[in-house]
């Protein structure tokens, strides 16, 4: 099978995966963006992926998104920035990426911000919601009870546009408890920012769950573009 195939055939499957929980959901499947994520694999798929009809493709290390993104900057793809941002990083991450989805602090706004100013267009950002349980360590994401300073944040920069929230389900929980949670931060959040409906959750292994409570973006790998490279 070439590789075009096998992309074909993964992109087929997981189109379909919310085709069904759009339904179930009654939901219409136009609502639900996805995410192609092409971390360690090359810009050679994502030339396919984008022949194929993706639109969005995300990344979550720096120096191969900037890389990657130049190289198929004829594409017109729109690029998320899905991974940890470091403070040092922020500013050239919004140089290229049209989203950044895991904005989790405010001292990274301000490097948001020029790095926008600096590309000439603003950069639709999403705030990463923590969703571990009280006590748990975090692995990102701002606490709920942190998010509206944050969001106040971004909406006081002048090139940085607040569009929604961003999740991960923590590791060892049920999905669709932990994206309940999720749903009751956003109706929150929506209360207070009713233009930044965004919604990015749900993966490989939970994007049904994620759809199920109003997902508007879920971020898929794995079920796209197979098992990542070992020589990375």
């Amino acid at each position: 099978m070439s590789r075009r195939a096998e992309l074909e055939s993964g992109l087929g499957e997981v189109r379909a995966r919310i085709e069904r929980a759009c339904a179930d959901a009654g939901r219409d499947a136009s609502q639900v963006t996805l995410v192609a994520v092409t971390k360690f694999f090359p810009a050679s798929d994502v030339r396919l992926l984008a022949d194929l009809g993706v639109t969005d493709v995300g990344e979550n290390r720096h120096q191969e998104a900037e890389a990657k993104a130049a190289e198929c900057a004829d594409l017109g793809l729109r690029w998320h920035y899905i991974g940890g941002l470091q403070s040092n990083k922020a500013g050239a991450v919004a140089r290229y990426a049209d989203v950044v989805e895991s904005l989790d602090r405010p001292k990274l706004v301000g490097r948001l911000d020029r790095g926008a100013q600096e590309r000439g267009r603003p950069v639709d950002v999403l705030l990463q919601v923590s969703l571990d349980p009280p006590g748990a360590e975090h692995r990102a994401g701002v606490d709920p009870d942190d998010l509206a300073v944050l969001a106040e944040s971004v909406t006081a920069a002048e090139h940085l546009r607040l569009r929604g929230l961003m999740a991960v389900a923590p590791l060892g929980e049920e999905p669709s408890s932990a994206f309940a949670r999720l749903a009751q931060v956003r109706a929150h959040f929506l209360d207070q920012h009713p233009s930044a409906d965004l919604l990015s959750a749900g993966m490989s292994g939970d994007l049904e769950a994620a759809i199920a409570i109003g997902a508007t973006h879920v971020r898929v790998g794995s079920a796209i573009l197979g098992s990542r490279p070992l020589h990375r």
